[in-house]
């Protein structure tokens, strides 16, 4: 596993929009639609926006119909860490980026039957589409 991402909040302010800033260091949540992706056949690795890491694969992406870019696993058990949230009264499981800590968003059980199962809802402003890889 790589080395873990630490960097101060200065730091984080000056690689990152206020958006992306918002979403991945404080937790936040884009609105629902406003993202950039959208399902494609394109091959390609999604990475994470503040280390660049590595994250999901383009042929696991789906749309969920939810509004966020949703994917029904990760590009492995290693490269994100599911988290318990109980923040705005509800209990969920919130994914980071398990190189830097980044809040990506959430998964729920409410996925494709025929693959996994799992919804990994993501925030699109955390994470930077590379094709062909």
């Amino acid at each position: 596993m790589r080395k873990k991402v630490e960097k101060s909040d200065v730091e984080w302010r000056a690689q990152l929009t206020p958006e992306q800033y918002r979403v991945t260091r404080e937790k936040g949540t884009e609105r629902p639609f406003s993202g950039n992706y959208r399902v494609s056949d394109e091959h390609g690795i999604y990475h994470c926006i503040c280390c660049h890491a590595p994250l999901f694969e383009n042929e696991h992406k789906y749309d969920a119909g939810c509004g966020w870019p949703s994917f029904d696993r990760p590009l492995g058990s290693s490269v994100v860490e599911e988290r318990p949230d109980d923040s705005h009264g509800m209990q969920r499981t919130e994914v980071v980026c398990a190189h830097c800590d980044a809040h990506l968003g959430h998964v729920f059980p409410d996925g494709p039957p025929d693959t996994t199962g799992l919804r990994y809802c993501i925030n699109s402003v955390a994470i930077a589409f590379h094709p062909g890889e």
